[in-house]
């Protein structure tokens, strides 16, 4: 299937057919989703999202919502600006701590931390852009356990993140959560099937 950019409501599955696949469709998302994750550093984890990915998104959230087709139009609004557009990364990363108490203590000292992301590759940085939608760090310096971010890369830099082998590191230059993880090969791998 050619590289798809965008999701459409015909992309959306009724209800109840849905309903007949949604097991085995689940099951084959998360199969997926194991070559697309990156965990840097003790809290965060990187989701690479792609239009199965996002696809399966807005589908799920109709299901659980049960909005009916009303709900289609809001969801894509919401979940597109995700889908890679071919000459970018994107992804969701989560910062995932379990204790109440401590999470609301560290999120209250990464405010910004969305901007800090990057890619390295062959000695080039590519710096992360937030989504835009809305800010997700508080005025107080807060940040979302949850962010998105896009890593925008040139027609050379594809061309070496495409090659075999190719050492990429993702990570976060945040002044109170500074670290970097290489991407394992299949990752990579299966992230160089997002570019065009």
């Amino acid at each position: 299937m050619p590289n798809r950019h965008e999701i459409t409501a015909a992309d959306i599955l009724p209800r109840e057919e849905y309903a007949r696949i949604r097991s085995e469709e689940r099951r084959r998302m998360a199969a997926l989703k194991r070559n697309r994750r990156v965990e840097v550093g003790p809290f965060v984890t990187f989701y690479f999202e792609n239009w199965d990915t996002m696809r399966h998104q807005v589908q799920e959230m109709c299901w659980i919502e049960n909005g009916g087709p009303e709900q289609i139009p809001d969801e894509l609004a919401a979940y597109n600006p995700l889908v890679p557009k071919g000459t970018e990364l994107v992804a969701t990363f989560m910062i995932e701590i379990d204790d109440p108490v401590r999470r609301k203590r560290i999120l209250a000292s990464l405010g910004g931390i969305e901007e800090t992301a990057f890619i390295r590759l062959d000695g080039a940085i590519i710096t992360a852009q937030p989504e835009t939608d809305l800010d997700r760090t508080t005025a107080e310096g807060k940040a979302s356990s949850v962010q998105f971010v896009h890593f925008p890369f040139t027609p050379a830099l594809i061309a070496r993140f495409r090659v075999p082998g190719t050492q990429v590191v993702l990570g976060l230059s945040h002044a109170n959560y500074s670290h970097m993880a290489v991407i394992p090969e299949a990752v990579r791998a299966e992230l160089a099937g997002d570019f065009n």
